[in-house]
């Protein structure tokens, strides 16, 4: 991979080319590492300025821009050639966090938070992730307990710390705790979780964290008033989105003249399919919206939720769904029988395992339909990380509708 490096105004060429285990492109805390090796001052990074790979998002060359956070010394600064001088021009649409102010400021606001509740820095935070979804720093503090900067645009995403509070007044052990929010600003403080991400959930943690998650939708589903700030996400508005999507779909994706006449026949079909989903009898609640096992946390004695950048009011099947892509086919008869009889104990004469199987189009469509809203708000230069992933979802809902 190559780092093209600046310095306020000043380009300071490429650093590069290098290797590290990237991974996926958004996970670049080995990148900031090598990358000030090579400057000889701390750097962060901007954005992806280019990626090829055969599995877009993952692995292959890359290109970066990084941001030196002091002038880096033994390196000679030079003129822009016009390739890269477009590279690094501003862009509509930009994500705050991806540019060299846009990071300043976000750990600018960040350290002053923490200084406020009296755990200020001990040393500058590490870059974890960025990408046109959000960026993430993990921060040490004074009081040895580290701390968590998440940056989101606010035009796409929830309010997260508002959507943790609405679930901890329900099961504050459910969720992390919130150090500082800046809503309009989309940047989130939290403290630390200790634990691993579970990937790979054992029984005991499906066991756990499903039920409790469950337990808080359903509470939640009775104070409908304190949902209202959410976004709508509920079935019939999910078809609506569709519909007026429709018109875009031969320009946006690669789908067939064929799949693009089977998803007008989807669109067509959904009214009934709603009706019959909401007959399972379960209520529209706040969903997670990304409730995969990576956002589940646990370190053997208690699990928390993470990660509600896509929270929404909706049906809570999307987010029963959402793990069975993550899981084995073992693994998922368990987390669905969980899941199943945890909401029937909440909402008695209720139908969950219905629900499931009905609510599968309606899963792929409201995942269609969520990457198409990320390609509408990110600019041109991030697309590859979602392109085909609208055609892809509405494939699979495709293939799972009834047939007649």
């Amino acid at each position: 991979m190559t780092v093209d490096l600046t310095h306020g105004d000043e380009y300071f060429g490429q650093l590069g080319p290098f290797e590290v285990e990237l991974g996926w492109w958004s996970s670049v805390d080995g990148v900031v590492e090598r990358a000030t090796e090579l400057a000889g001052v701390p750097v962060l990074v901007a954005r992806l300025l280019d990626g090829h790979s055969d599995e877009p998002g993952h692995g292959g060359r890359v290109r970066y821009h990084a941001e030196a956070q002091q002038r880096p010394v033994a390196l000679d600064s030079r003129p822009l050639d016009g390739d890269t001088a477009a590279l690094l021009a501003p862009a509509e649409r930009r994500a705050a966090w991806a540019t060299p102010q846009g990071l300043r400021e976000a750990l600018d606001w960040a350290e002053a938070r923490l200084a406020a509740v009296g755990r200020p820095t001990s040393a500058p935070g590490r870059q974890i992730r960025t990408w046109n979804l959000s960026g993430l720093f993990r921060l040490p503090t004074a009081t040895g307990a580290e701390a968590w900067l998440k940056t989101t645009t606010p035009a796409f995403n929830a309010r997260e710390g508002e959507v943790i509070a609405l679930l901890g007044s329900v099961d504050p052990s459910l969720v992390p705790t919130v150090l500082a929010a800046d809503p309009a600003g989309g940047r989130l403080l939290l403290d630390h979780v200790p634990g691993e991400d579970c990937w790979s959930p054992s029984a005991g943690t499906v066991a756990d964290v499903v039920p409790r998650l469950v337990a808080a939708q359903a509470a939640l589903a009775d104070r409908r008033e304190a949902l209202a700030g959410l976004r709508d996400r509920t079935p019939g508005t999910l078809l609506a989105q569709l519909e007026r999507l429709l018109d875009r779909l031969p320009e946006e994706t690669d789908l067939t003249p064929a799949e693009l006449d089977r998803v007008r026949e989807l669109a067509a079909d959904l009214p009934g399919l709603l009706v019959r989903l909401a007959d399972c009898g379960l209520p529209e609640t706040l969903v997670h919206g990304d409730f995969h096992p990576g956002n589940w946390r646990s370190d053997g004695r208690s699990s928390v939720v993470v990660d509600y950048a896509d929270a929404c009011l909706g049906h809570p099947a999307l987010d029963g769904l959402r793990p069975r892509a993550y899981l084995t086919p073992e693994a998922w008869r368990h987390h669905a029988r969980i899941w199943t009889e945890a909401w029937q104990r909440h909402a008695p004469g209720s139908d969950p395992a219905r629900a499931l199987e009905l609510a599968e189009p309606l899963h792929h469509l409201s995942y269609a339909l969520r990457y198409q809203e990320f390609l509408d708000h990110i600019e041109t230069g991030e697309r590859p990380y979602h392109e085909g992933d609208p055609a892809a979802e509405l494939r699979a809902a495709l293939a799972s509708a009834p047939r007649p």
